[in-house]
């Protein structure tokens, strides 16, 4: 039978996720090094995302997605990092988009047609948040929000733009008026058409190349039912942070365990050829496994306590469940880092190489890049009020 557009998503839908996902990043893997060496966005690997219907899974299932899990997509995230982190973090940003909409534009007849869209065609979804030189302060703009009538226009100078140039649609944020605060923000969803990008700053970097997060200038029009109902202080709080850091979590725990399965096969290699001898470098194997497990077991926990109280508004804008959502990535960022860098121990110069099947290279590049996405400095120096006021758990039980 001739496999039509149709045929191919019924199926895709009939394998279950996790299989799917596999799929997506056994394409990840084969192209992973040609992303990396080309700076360039992994087209392959998400050619094979569409074709699997992943990236509209979050969509609820009247809309024509799947209603999946927040655990679905950082276990998909995790998957398709350990193949290729720029896959992976892509993957992560735009389900961050589609978790956003999810709960904060459902009931908006405009959002409804883009969600619906998003699952039906498969919209790959970018995000702007990053202004100016002062990019790291998420929670400020400059660029404003100009109402005409029924009609609305910004310009924002978009100084990082994670694959702006590839995406169907991008989520941007400004202030709500040109009289507004500078935290007084919204989030306005534009289409490929209501959008032109003049580029301003390009995208050649240590690791996470294929992310292509180069600078435009960002000129967008369209209706004023697309700027999303809720204030982009909801957002942020409610889900934007949240799931942000559970999926880079996840991108970076990726990357370790893919560095980890290397080192260990460098040992098991080292073994054979060495008549049972390690390499000096053997007993940090252990290190590496076991900060490896404790990464994931840091994601679990906070996963789960997500997922428990991401009904209730009070409990997620909670200063207890902000902070821990933000040491969250500070930790597990640094984990990630210190893992990684324990395998280029174990392999030694095969790891340091750039080339070979033992090289760790692409894994400490990229997994380096997690300690500067909204700097760890900043996020700390922000936490210090909380560390002040929340104390102590009474026992480990609580």
């Amino acid at each position: 039978m001739l496999e039509t557009s149709s045929t191919r998503s019924v199926c895709s839908l009939a394998h279950p996720l996790e299989l799917r996902a596999a799929g997506t990043a056994a394409v990840a893997a084969q192209n992973a090094l040609v992303v990396d060496r080309e700076a360039r966005f992994p087209v392959e690997a998400f050619a094979a995302a569409r074709e699997q219907r992943l990236l509209g899974i979050l969509v609820p299932t009247e809309l024509g997605g799947e209603n999946a899990s927040m655990a679905d997509v950082v276990d998909i995230c995790y998957m398709l990092s350990v193949a290729c982190g720029a896959t992976g973090m892509i993957f992560a940003m735009h389900q961050i988009m589609a978790a956003i909409l999810v709960r904060h534009a459902q009931n908006s007849t405009w959002h409804r047609l883009l969600l619906r869209r998003l699952a039906d065609e498969q919209l790959l979804l970018a995000s702007s948040t990053t202004e100016g030189q002062g990019g790291g302060d998420l929670r400020s703009s400059v660029c404003a929000v100009e109402r005409t009538g029924s009609h609305m226009a910004l310009v924002k100078s978009a100084t990082v733009m994670s694959y702006g140039a590839q995406a169907d649609a991008i989520l941007t944020t400004a202030r709500r008026s040109p009289d507004a605060l500078a935290s007084d923000q919204v989030l306005v969803a534009l289409l490929k058409d209501d959008y032109q990008l003049e580029p301003i700053m390009e995208w050649d970097t240590l690791g996470m190349r294929g992310t292509c997060s180069s600078g435009f200038t960002l000129k967008g029009t369209g209706k004023i039912d697309q700027v999303l109902p809720d204030s982009y202080q909801k957002i942020q709080a409610e889900t934007m942070m949240p799931v942000a850091h559970l999926t880079w979590s996840a991108v970076w725990a990726g990357l370790a365990a893919g560095a980890v399965e290397r080192a260990r096969r460098f040992v098991r290699n080292s073994a054979h050829n060495g008549n049972g001898q390690v390499p000096p470098g053997a007993a940090n194997l252990t290190r590496a496994s076991m900060s490896l497990r404790a990464l994931t077991g840091i994601i679990a926990s906070a996963l789960e306590r997500y997922e428990t109280v991401s009904a209730e508004e009070d409990e997620l804008q909670s200063l207890d469940f902000q902070n821990a959502m933000n040491l969250l990535k500070v930790t597990t960022s640094e984990l990630a880092i210190s893992t990684v860098m324990s395998t280029m121990q174990i392999c030694g110069l095969a790891g340091y190489r750039n080339d070979g099947e033992f090289s760790i290279s692409r894994y400490l590049r990229d997994v380096l890049s997690s300690s500067l996405m909204i700097n760890n400095d900043r996020i700390l120096a922000n936490s210090a009020t909380a560390a002040l006021v929340i104390e102590a758990p009474r026992t480990l039980r609580n």
